[in-house]
């Protein structure tokens, strides 16, 4: 799911896209599965995850890359200046 980097950590993420609202809901196999509320046409899900990923780790968009995925739901998204624990911790985070 998470992997640390030298420079920060990669993160594999299952989208599904044209969700009601934007928001992390758990594990999906060897991912975490976020819906993301924009439709997967001309980038707008990709951007919408990207957006979501930076505001939910305090991150500037510039430290959010999708590396590889950028047409499918299965991708894997670079995070720069962070460490994996970190990015779960926020993710998985369970409201009480």
């Amino acid at each position: 799911m998470v992997q640390d980097t030298k420079d920060g950590a990669i993160l594999t993420v299952h989208i599904q896209p044209k969700a009601s609202t934007t928001e992390c809901v758990g594990i999906h196999g060897n991912a975490i599965k976020i819906r993301v509320a924009a439709p997967p046409v001309d980038g707008a899900a990709n951007e919408e995850l990207i957006r979501f990923l930076a505001r939910t780790l305090s991150l500037p968009l510039a430290a959010v890359h999708i590396e590889s995925g950028t047409s499918g739901r299965h991708k894997r998204v670079r995070l720069s200046g962070v460490t994996g624990s970190y990015v779960t911790a926020c993710l998985l985070q369970k409201d009480p």
